[in-house]
Order: structure tokens, then sequence, then C-alpha cells
């Protein structure tokens, strides 16, 4: 099966080593783009050293921060991004455990990356750049650390992830060993989140009866089409929430459903939030090059069969849906190995030998949480099952956690690679154990508006 992110976003095994070493790059758009790294203004916090500047990276310069409390454990946290557009200003964002962590003693490092959109060739590339030149970039005040660790939310969860995959750590031009991983709300699945949005955006055109009949169909065209389209399936998309009408919205609800993962707690909920809607919205009628990353079209659908019901087989209705809906095939190898290079969208093939704990929510639209189940199934077949924890926490936004289910992931993440016994996780696989509508309680840590509270114990 065919998986499948665009620019808007905010979404297998490796080749042979005779084959990477002679595979020509590909061009590609990404390549032609220029970016300006930003010197970051952040304020040290007390007793903590800071600094903060640009660096030659791997598309030109990129900015970076570094932050080492002064009772420093010798520990280094790499942190990567989520996805930050398609402007030309290149930013470091300081992650959300900053202060805890510097509380714990450890150091941390963040890189704007030297370019923007879908790049986590740039965003791995970079990140491991600055892991390696720490001890030079603090003046030599500092060693390098005894222990480098890794965290990243959204496209960083991709960068997190593919950061201790092997065919990455062996295709690295800066080559970084990480002890462990936590990539939260991530991309986990190099080509399904990109499938995912065109599914989407294919489908609820289709249900409009405003489907495409070649591809790309082309942003513009599609844009100019969206108002038609939200008033086919929705009754409202004003507010916060929108609210699908109950004839071709409940079955674009319901195959948007089965395309994420399945039956489960706050999707439902997940699925009206208009600013997510948006989001995955925005990316239609693009031409699956993930707005230039890679060279040629990763989407296709033509084994897709899409349903809105749970019977054994399709009803006629599916049956003529499937059967006028615009089919795709991806071109050949569109995300090549490249001698020398890191992949334009590294793989996510499961192949890793460090502890990785992820945190994905429930009802997450934009960045689903069938990524998890496709992660899950990519480490088991590679026989790693045993270095992967995954949590599901019972929210509606994408990468809306509390701080105390962060802190929580991470304590255990640590205390697990340090010799510790394997903290617990949630199946994510199962069909019935994800549909128990108490699914989710087990790691969440508050109750969010609009969505159940956990039974009490």
């Amino acid at each position: 099966m065919m998986r499948s992110l665009t620019a808007s976003l905010l979404a297998a095994l490796a080749l042979s080593a005779c084959s990477q070493q002679t595979a020509p790059a590909a061009l590609r758009a990404q390549d032609t783009r220029t970016f300006t790294a930003v010197t970051p203004t952040l304020t040290a916090r007390p007793g903590a050293d800071l600094y903060q500047g640009t660096m030659d990276a791997l598309r030109g310069k990129a900015a970076y921060a570094i932050e080492v409390p002064a009772n420093w454990n010798k520990q280094l946290i790499m942190y990567a991004h989520g996805y930050a557009g398609d402007g030309p200003d290149l930013k470091v964002q300081a992650p959300a455990l900053r202060d805890y962590w510097l509380s714990l003693g450890y150091a941390w490092a963040a890189s704007s990356y030297s370019a923007n959109y879908y790049d986590v060739q740039a965003g791995v590339e970079d990140t491991n750049a600055l892991a390696n030149a720490f001890s030079s970039l603090t003046g030599s005040k500092y060693a390098q650390p005894t222990k480098t660790l890794i965290m990243g939310v959204s496209m960083g969860g991709h960068v997190a992830g593919a950061a201790v995959e092997k065919e990455t750590a062996q295709t690295a031009r800066n080559k970084t060993t990480y002890a462990a991983a936590m990539p939260v709300c991530g991309v986990m699945d190099e080509e399904y989140e990109f499938q995912w949005l065109g599914d989407y955006t294919l489908v609820a055109a289709h249900l409009a009866g405003l489907g495409p009949k070649a591809f790309p169909q082309g942003t513009d065209t599609f844009k100019a089409l969206l108002p038609d389209i939200l008033t086919a399936n929705f009754t409202s998309t004003s507010g916060a929430l929108w609210q699908e009408n109950a004839t071709q919205g409940a079955k674009l609800r319901e195959i948007a459903r089965n395309l994420t993962g399945g039956p489960r707690p706050v999707f439902d909920l997940g699925f009206r939030v208009g600013a997510l809607q948006g989001a995955v919205l925005s990316t239609g009628g693009s031409d699956g090059t993930v707005s230039g990353v890679l060279p040629r079209n990763i989407y296709g659908n033509a084994a897709t069969t899409y349903r809105w019901t749970t019977a054994a087989t399709p009803t006629d209705a599916e049956k003529a849906f499937n059967a006028g809906i615009l089919r795709v095939t991806p071109a050949q190898d569109p995300n090549p190995a490249v001698s020398g290079r890191v992949r334009s969208l590294p793989r996510m093939n499961g192949e890793i030998s460090v502890p990785v704990l992820t945190l994905h929510t429930t009802g997450d639209f934009y960045v689903p949480f069938k990524h998890q189940q496709l992660y899950r199934a990519a480490v088991t077949a590679t026989g790693n099952g045993d270095r992967l924890v995954q949590r599901a926490v019972r929210a509606a936004g994408h990468c809306e956690f509390t701080a105390a289910e962060l802190i929580e992931g991470f304590g255990d993440l640590v205390k697990w690679e340090a010799g510790g016994a394997k903290p617990a996780g949630d199946d994510v696989t199962t069909p019935a154990v994800i549909a128990d509508p108490a699914y989710g309680c087990r790691y969440t840590r508050g109750t969010r508006a609009g969505v159940d509270a956990c039974p009490a114990n």
C-alpha cells in the first residue's frame, strides 16, 4: 500500500549499499530555495549559560541555541522543532520542557534547520551537526556530553524518529549517536502523512461532486472550489468547531475515521476542529512532491477502497463512489536513496537499536493516530518491538499535551534508557482495545474541554 504531506502543514527497507553509492541526486525545487538564519534572542535562565548564533549547516546557515545549567549532568537533549511553514526566515524554537530539563541538570540545544518547508533531511543533518559542535560552540567551556538524547514534535517527531533509524545513521553526513528518542505527535511513517492529506482532500471534493478529473489538479483550482466543497459537506464552518451534515459530511467523517486509525475516543471532536480541518484542506490540489521536497509525486490511491459503512463488503453506493473517484499512481521511486545523503523523506523502517517512547493524541486530525499503528508494525517487523513504548492521550488537538504528560513520558524514558525497567505503554493496534470508550485514560493527565472524563478507578 502506498503511503503519502504538503507544504501547507502545519505526515520499507533500506536500499542496498551499492545502490545508495551510485544513485544520482534528483533535481528538486527545494534545492533552489534560499533561506536566512535569524540569530535567536532568548534570555538565559538564572544560573545557566546560553549560547546562540548561526552556524554552517546542510543548505547554508542555520540558527542555533544551546543552554547549559550550572549543575550540568553531562547529558544533552537535542530538540527538533515542528513544521515552520515556507517562509524565508529560519528561527529557533525553544522546547516546552526547557525549564524542566534545566532543573534536572540537562543541557539542551535546538537548531532552526537550514531550510523551511517539510525538509526532514535538513532537520536530521542540522540537528546532528549542532550536537557534534556542542563543545566548540560553547567556547570549549564544556566538553562533549557523555550522553545525547533527542526529542521532537510533529515534523520534529519525524526528525527524532529518523535520527535513530539504521539507514539514517549510516547515510548521514553528520553522524551522531543518540541514547534514546522521544518523538511526540510525530510523523512516524514518512509516506502515510502525504497519503492521508491527498486522500482526504480528494474524497471531500468527490463527495461534493467536484472531484478532479486529472492529477495534479492545482492548488489554485482546489482553493477556488473549496467554498462549494465545504458547503456540500458541512452545515457550519464559521466557529472553532465545524459541523458536518448528515449526508455527505457523515460519509466524509466515517471515511476519515477509517483512514486515520479506526474507531477511537475523541476522533469525532478532532474531526470537527476547524483549525485542523483548515490545515488539512489547505493541502488540496498539490502535486505530490511535498511542495518540491521530493523530485517526483509520492501520492497514490490506486489500491485504496474508501468506506463509510462497516459491513463486510462495500455497499452499492460505496462501489459507485470508488469507481468514480480519480485514481492516481505514484511516480517510480519518488523518494530515492542518494549517495552520501539522508533521503529527502528519511525512512521510518523500524530499525532502531535504542529506547523510543512516543506520545500521540487520539483525536489528532492533522497527523493522525494511524502513524503510531504503522510505526508499531514497522518496528515489530524488524524484531525491535521491545525497544518501543507508545502512549495514547485523550485530546483532539495536534500536539495537545499537558506538561504533566510530557514530563511523565520523558522521565520514564530516561529511567528506562539508564537501565531501569521498560515502562508500560498502550496497545495501538488492536481495534477492540482502541475503540473502548476508556482508551487513552492510562496516560492522560487532565481533562480537555469536550472530551469525556476517564472513569474513576
